[in-house]
């Protein structure tokens, strides 16, 4: 592929959705996060990318409760599908609190919080992530302009600001009932968006 990732180390990976180059790079906060490169994309136009947050319940476990395993297989199969694009594998599980506190937070969840109050009441914020550092890496890819996949409004304001263009693609799936409540409230109360700006469907056969 030609191109010279940065980070603690980098390898040429074979996976289910083809050869990717895979390199880890580390935020200011000093967690390591992944980014995986498939195909040629420095300079390329209107490249598709997805910056993903890691989900270790629904990744990993199998988890019911969310979209993120789904979401994550889908991303990939549409850039195997193109041959080009970039994932960015954030190290922030939960929105951000971590593990123990996201399981604290199912666990009010089950009692009949939304995925807002219960952060809330265990004294957290909404959400803690950052995407500073995915943008950045973006930069130093030399990616000069994307289709994201997302419904999460402030990663598409974080790649826009960091001087990025950047369109939009729906990133929706198909979820069983443990997962609809929690996508509701997400649109309801933390503004996640629906429909696509375009009527392109990637993640069509």
């Amino acid at each position: 592929m030609g191109l010279e990732l940065s980070g603690g180390a980098t390898a040429t990976v074979p996976t289910r959705f083809g050869e990717v180059r895979m390199s880890t790079f580390h935020c200011e906060q000093g967690r390591e996060h992944v980014c995986l490169v498939f195909g040629d994309v420095e300079r390329q136009p209107n490249l598709l990318v997805r910056i993903h947050s890691a989900c270790a319940t629904g990744e990993l476990f199998g988890s019911l409760k969310c979209d993120c395993g789904q979401q994550l297989e889908q991303a990939m199969t549409a850039m195997e599908r193109e041959g080009q694009g970039v994932l960015i594998y954030m190290n922030q599980e939960g929105r951000g609190i971590g593990l123990a506190n996201k399981l604290r937070a199912y666990d009010l969840q089950s009692r009949g919080a939304d995925t807002v109050d219960a952060n809330r009441l265990l004294g957290l914020p909404d959400d803690t992530r950052s995407y500073q550092s995915a943008v950045d890496e973006l930069t130093r890819l030399g990616v000069h302009s994307v289709r994201l996949l997302t419904n999460n409004p402030l990663k598409l304001a974080a790649v826009r600001e960091g001087g990025i263009p950047c369109h939009r693609v729906s990133h929706l799936v198909e979820v069983g009932p443990a997962a609809s409540a929690y996508l509701e409230t997400k649109q309801r109360r933390m503004g996640h968006l629906e429909k696509s700006e375009s009527a392109q469907n990637l993640l069509a056969g």
